[in-house]
């Protein structure tokens, strides 16, 4: 099996890639990734001389340089990670989230066209869908974005689908939950909270800090999504949530306990425009593949992990926070 997996450099799209090559011997995997600010090489420094691995920078919209990896890998199939992916970010600057995530998603389908690709997974998350007061959302719910960001994947998802439609394309779409592990980006609010509290910073916490999250660990969604890759339908698409909700004053109050920070540190900010209460997903159809969110559901434990990695391992995360700052 050859595998393109778009965005591998990001925190998703690396741990995707530790987990293919962990789980099957008979693989190439072919990052492709631009490595804007939140791609980083050194999440897969542990593998980039496995002979199964493989490294090219590259842009999803650059068309010829998509095909030409293509046909110079005889690729199967593509994962598609590749996204502008951060909600404050798409508010003061949407513009890049509607080249990447759309034109690049449309970049990528008409390569699978061309090309005959066995399967397209396009990587997408709950926020399409929007806020939910009670109940959970299943995958034939109407979607509703609240942010530039959301409404982008929302976006790449509905041009996903007319070229399965249209062209028969084999496709499948994933929407997961807020994720956490390690490799992320720490402008995202778990390692963002973890890496300040490190440092003695204040913890700004949007509004009461009372909005909901299903917070999924990140080796649960990279399970679900090779699942899916192997036995979902096609044209289908399948949630990926952990059961596992938790408000962002109780996650932020958690990370201080666990490093045995003062609660002083939380500082309450001015809510985020268009701040969507709370995500729930129904991954029902998705267990009936033969997954489980068996990590997340010890939610105190992995979290406790995750932490104890950004402890570990500041080498990976401060030259990062020297860059944004």
């Amino acid at each position: 099996m050859r595998i393109l997996v778009t965005g591998g450099a990001g925190f998703i799209g690396s741990n995707f890639i530790h987990y293919l090559l962990e789980e099957y011997d008979d693989i190439r995997v072919v990052n492709y990734d631009k490595l804007t600010y939140a791609g980083n090489l050194n999440n897969l420094k542990d593998i980039e001389h496995d002979p199964r691995y493989a490294f090219v920078k590259g842009d999803i919209c650059d068309a010829a340089l998509v095909e030409k990896v293509i046909k110079k890998e005889n690729t199967n199939q593509i994962v598609n990670f590749a996204a502008e992916s951060h909600v404050d970010r798409s508010i003061t600057g949407p513009e890049v989230f509607i080249k990447t995530d759309v034109l690049g998603a449309f970049t990528l389908l008409e390569s699978c066209r061309k090309h005959d690709i066995e399967k397209y997974i396009q990587i997408s998350t709950d926020e399409v869908y929007g806020s939910i007061e009670q109940g959970s959302f299943k995958e034939t719910d109407p979607l509703n974005p609240s942010s530039p960001y959301s409404a982008s994947k929302a976006s790449a998802e509905l041009l996903v689908n007319a070229y399965h439609t249209t062209y028969n394309l084999p496709i499948l779409i994933t929407r997961s939950s807020n994720n956490f592990g390690p490799y992320q980006y720490p402008e995202k609010l778990i390692p963002f909270f973890i890496t300040r509290a490190l440092n003695n910073e204040h913890l700004p916490v949007y509004g009461d800090g009372l909005n909901v999250r299903d917070w999924l660990y990140v080796e649960d969604n990279c399970k679900a999504i090779d699942v899916i890759r192997r036995k979902g339908k096609l044209g289908e698409i399948y949630n990926i949530g952990a059961n596992n909700e938790h408000s962002n004053i109780e996650i932020t109050r958690i990370i201080l306990e666990k490093l045995n920070k003062p609660q002083a540190l939380i500082t309450y900010v001015k809510d985020r425009l268009g701040h969507d209460r709370r995500y729930s997903i129904d991954s029902s159809k998705t267990m009936q593949l033969g997954w489980s969110p068996t990590l997340s559901q010890n939610f105190s434990s992995i979290l406790k992990q995750t932490i104890d990695w950004y402890v570990s391992n500041e080498w990976w995360w401060k030259p990062l926070i020297r860059k944004t700052t």
